[in-house]
């Protein structure tokens, strides 16, 4: 049968048959055809595939991508494209892209995940956090922001409440409101709630998760400072304090860091969180925190990428294992030069990307707009949007990556961990950096460097530096034309795309040859048997 709507023309299929059809693409992988199906084939609104392989869907982002490059000169034909997209053997849109472009029955973003401004120390502070976390999880965006604002637990209030609720409340809040998003599909809402070791309830945040049914919704992580590290390691009393940026905070009091410490260890060995994140490193490391616009204050729910308030991120893959010539052989060799070629042509993609997004932004914008609620009740999802959109835009922030590292040290013949293996990683994420930032300074001379880019801001920066330390002609070509997009790099975690290219979604080797995958069913899930219940009865 053949779907018609919006200028599209596609022939339906059934659930079962594109299942079939996925799996026959896939050379019998059930798994990773279930996965294509369920989250990445284009769909009408009443659940009939009209993808049934990928190669549709790569048809339709190669198409897309190539829309926009014709507004730019020298575009890359969609031929070229899609070769680079075809069977996810070089360049890998990841998640939202895929679900996303070129869709016209959804309206959502492209960005996979967001950062939000840390709530304000009030109920009406903490419920506006509350409602935009959710009014961008349901455009299938995760989310991530800080909560170190809030004030612990039993100060004095002027309201009728007398007294404060601390942050264990409010974490329940946020994780609840989580896990409401989508739970009749197969997106679910991500969120990550980090927060200052130097809060004066960092013990709570520790230990929350180790209650099975508290903050199930969220992950959480710790803001570690070089402050607390030397207080660690001198077995030393380190200030707790608030609010935590204060020199001369409302509450302090002096705590063994080491007892803070051994908490910290004791939880995440009980139920692997909270994560950690030197914070201080990565502000001295961070490109954008040259612009007091694009301060970091958060992370996205797998803390790969470190955002400005309002600010998100769109992710793409390099599958490195196909750059291995001769694999699995003692003549197997790594070719850097198509690699760094590959690399170059993906963050071209990056760059068009935004502009595809801004054009979904402007999409939610306008359907917010015609949406029936009076105005006080859109408005603070319509100025979320409206000011998500001018980051975007000045900012034009890449989040350009690698998967298959382990398969690709496996098929050279390195054992994992070894010296060699480690040059390799090295050489690997090099190539990324470098190609990357050289594509975005030709971008930068070809169509303009970010609205928000000023050369003397960043001239010093120790990151970009170490980029273009050995490269003379990159350093002048930063000071010429200076750069498209304010960030380039990241290492997401590549779960579902990992099962697609069918590699290793990280670093590490395979620890075992079978493994048993336990995922959360959702009601939406079609001829599936329950294995287990968890604390909360899901399943």
């Amino acid at each position: 049968m053949i779907y018609r709507e919006n200028n599209l023309e596609k022939n339906m299929t059934d659930y079962n048959e594109a299942l079939e059809r996925s799996t026959e693409y896939f050379g019998g992988d059930a798994l990773a055809a279930g996965v294509y199906v369920d989250k990445y084939a284009l769909t009408t609104p009443t659940g009939e595939v009209l993808e049934p392989t990928p190669d549709e869907m790569h048809k339709r982002l190669a198409k897309e991508f190539a829309r926009i490059e014709k507004k730019y000169p020298n575009p890359v034909s969609e031929e070229v494209i899609y070769s680079y997209l075809k069977d996810f053997k070089y360049i890998v849109p990841q998640g939202s892209p895929m679900a996303g472009i070129g869709n016209p029955y959804q309206v959502m973003t492209l960005s996979n995940c967001y950062t939000l401004e840390p709530p304000y120390d009030s109920y009406g502070g903490i419920l506006k956090t509350d409602q935009e976390q959710v009014q961008l999880m349901k455009r299938r965006a995760g989310v991530g922001f800080d909560i170190s604002n809030i004030r612990p637990k039993g100060l004095i209030t002027k309201n009728a409440a007398k007294s404060t609720d601390g942050i264990a409340v409010f974490m329940e809040r946020f994780s609840n409101s989580c896990r409401e998003v989508a739970q009749g599909s197969g997106r679910r809402g991500a969120l990550m709630l980090t927060i200052s070791v130097h809060h004066p309830e960092i013990e709570t945040f520790i230990n929350i998760k180790r209650d099975l049914k508290k903050v199930t919704g969220a992950n959480i992580s710790i803001r570690l400072t070089d402050e607390f590290m030397k207080a660690v390691k001198a077995n030393d009393q380190v200030e707790l304090r608030w609010p935590t940026n204060s020199k001369t905070p409302e509450i302090s009091k002096k705590v063994s860091a080491k007892q803070i410490w051994d908490q910290i260890i004791d939880s995440a060995h009980a139920c692997a969180e909270p994560g950690l994140l030197f914070w201080d490193t990565v502000l001295k490391n961070t490109p954008s925190d040259c612009y007091e616009e694009f301060a970091s204050v958060g992370v996205n729910p797998c803390s790969e990428i470190v955002l400005s308030k309002d600010d998100s991120c769109r992710l793409m893959l390099v599958n490195t294992l196909s750059f291995v010539e001769n694999p699995f052989t003692d003549k197997a060799t790594f070719d850097g030069k198509s690699y760094g070629n590959t690399v170059r042509l993906a963050q071209r993609l990056m760059d068009d990307m935004i502009d595809l997004e801004l054009e979904c932004i402007d999409k939610i914008i306008e359907k917010i707009k015609n949406d029936p609620e009076p105005e006080s009740v859109k408005r603070i999802e319509s100025d979320l949007w409206k000011r998500i959109r001018v980051s975007c835009e000045r900012g034009r922030r890449t989040g350009l990556g690698v998967t298959a590292v382990g398969d690709t040290i496996a098929a050279l013949g390195q054992r994992y961990g070894s010296a060699e293996s480690i040059e390799t990683v090295h050489s690997i994420y090099g190539l990324l950096a470098h190609n990357a930032y050289w594509e975005t300074t030709c971008l930068a001379e070809q169509r303009g460097p970010f609205p928000a880019y000023d050369y003397e801001k960043e001239k010093d920066h120790p990151f970009i530096n170490k980029i273009a330390q050995h490269d003379k002609a990159l350093k002048e070509r930063l000071k010429k034309f200076g750069r498209r997009n304010i960030a380039l790099t990241t290492t997401a975690p590549a779960g579902s795309v990992s099962i697609l290219t069918r590699t290793t979604s990280g670093i590490e080797p395979a620890f075992e040859v079978v493994y048993k995958r336990r995922r959360k069913i959702m009601s939406s899930d079609k001829d599936v048997r329950v294995d287990f219940v968890d604390d909360l009865g899901d399943k």
